[in-house]
């Protein structure tokens, strides 16, 4: 497919990769390719190849980092011929057959190596390493978490489980049946629960026992939210699974020891939602369908509320912003939540805006306050600091500002009539 230089053989159309590890850890925070001229002033071969390597840079596509978009990436793999930013660097590094990667600015590069990299360059890598990548596997970002990046440059390198199309991704196992240590309701002990995930049947359930007929629960995967926690559960594999029943917001924190299981699980669970969603909506694209899956909480943390009276004290809790529903909990890893908001549309009586009604006694340790109008009654927040008020206030008009779906109506009704 490429010529092959000789300091950095490129991987076959195998991709068996065997390259030795090469590594520059030095860093500093100058913004230029390292350069050297001799004592004449003419230009070393080092220069030659960092001028070279510069202009490589500028090709479409690799001005972000080839495996979670970051901008500007400062490493570049030997071994692949594709530029990568720091964090990713890090993971390329701790796999043996792709270990070679070197600073931009800061190794002596070759001109053959700067020849490979030309040659290649994210873009064409991309089809090659992601030909095959199912819809609804999740291509994290810079922006999550370190175990979500590792397994996917570990799924797309070392595994390659994206190069051959047609090949049933092993995410679509039916059914899906394993062990997960899941936190305790009530004592919030993680003990080792047997979980069942059926792309037939559209469920994931749980059990508490490993011989146990009926299931302690039963999730519709149509209500399924997951998204990755670990600082909030205090693993790194952490994993939050929620799901609606009844209307009501049930939260459950699990993780697995192996990141390679815990996140094949919730690729999983995105894998059986697609299914549903095929079958629910025959006439709907992929691209439709694909907003659909999980989704990451627009935010998260702790605010200060008082009580329908608006005369109780003002009391810490901790909020979770999911789309409409704003809810509140006495602790993060609550089961249930205390309370629940639902955000409608501005034209349906729908407000918010910064500060507290006049007069309304604030005794709380927080001053920034949030009021939010719903057409039954309104809710009164006080934020630790200025900039958090401004972050809930944004997602907040974000949300009032887009247009309701039919099944959002629905879930209004049920509010309307609730609270």
């Amino acid at each position: 497919m490429f010529e092959t230089p000789p300091a950095a053989p490129a991987p076959p159309p195998s991709l068996s990769l065997s390259l030795s590890l090469s590594l520059s850890l030095t860093h500093t925070h100058t913004h230029t390719l390292l350069v050297r001229r001799d004592c004449t002033g003419a230009m070393t071969d080092n220069e030659r190849a960092a001028r070279s390597l510069k202009q490589v840079l500028l090709k479409p596509g690799n001005g972000r980092c080839s495996d979670c978009a970051a901008d500007s990436p400062e490493w570049g793999s030997c071994s692949l011929g594709v530029f990568i930013c720091l964090a990713c660097s890090g993971v390329h590094r701790s796999i043996p057959c792709i270990g070679k990667v070197k600073s931009l600015r800061l190794s002596r590069w070759e001109d053959s190596e700067v020849q490979f990299m030309s040659e290649r360059g994210n873009d064409t890598m991309k089809t090659v390493y992601e030909a095959a990548v199912p819809v609804y596997y999740y291509k994290p970002t810079h922006r999550d978490c370190q175990v979500l990046k590792e397994q996917w440059i570990r799924a797309k390198y070392e595994r390659q489980e994206f190069i051959e199309d047609g090949k049933k991704p092993h995410y679509e196992d039916e059914p899906r049946d394993g062990m997960l240590m899941k936190r305790g309701r009530d004592n919030g002990q993680f003990l080792n629960r047997r979980f069942v995930l059926s792309l037939r049947d559209g469920t994931l359930k749980y059990y508490t026992k490993l011989d146990a007929k009926e299931p302690k629960a039963v999730m519709k995967v149509d209500t399924i939210n997951a998204c990755f926690q670990p600082d909030k559960i205090g693993n790194p594999n952490g994993l939050q699974i929620t799901y609606i029943k009844d209307n009501i917001t049930r939260n459950i924190f699990v993780y697995h020891d192996s990141s390679k299981e815990i996140v094949d699980w919730f690729n999983s669970i995105r894998a059986a939602q697609l299914h549903y969603l095929k079958v629910a909506f025959p006439g709907a694209t992929d691209a439709e369908l694909k907003p659909k899956l999980t989704r990451s909480f627009l935010k998260e943390g702790y605010m200060e509320k008082t009580g329908p009276r608006q005369t109780e004290g003002f009391k810490k809790r901790w909020f979770t912003l999911d789309h409409r529903r704003l809810m509140y909990f006495k602790d993060p890893l609550d089961a249930f939540a205390k309370g629940e908001v639902f955000l409608g549309h501005r034209d349906q009586g729908y407000r918010v805006t910064i500060g507290l009604p006049a007069g309304t006694h604030c005794n709380g340790a927080w001053q920034f306050g949030i009021t939010i109008e719903t057409p039954e009654r309104s809710f009164l927040f006080t934020c630790e600091s200025d900039a958090e008020q401004k972050e809930w206030m944004s997602h907040f008009n974000a949300v009032m500002n887009t247009p309701m779906s039919p099944q959002e109506y629905t879930v209004e009704a049920y509010f309307k009539h609730k609270y």
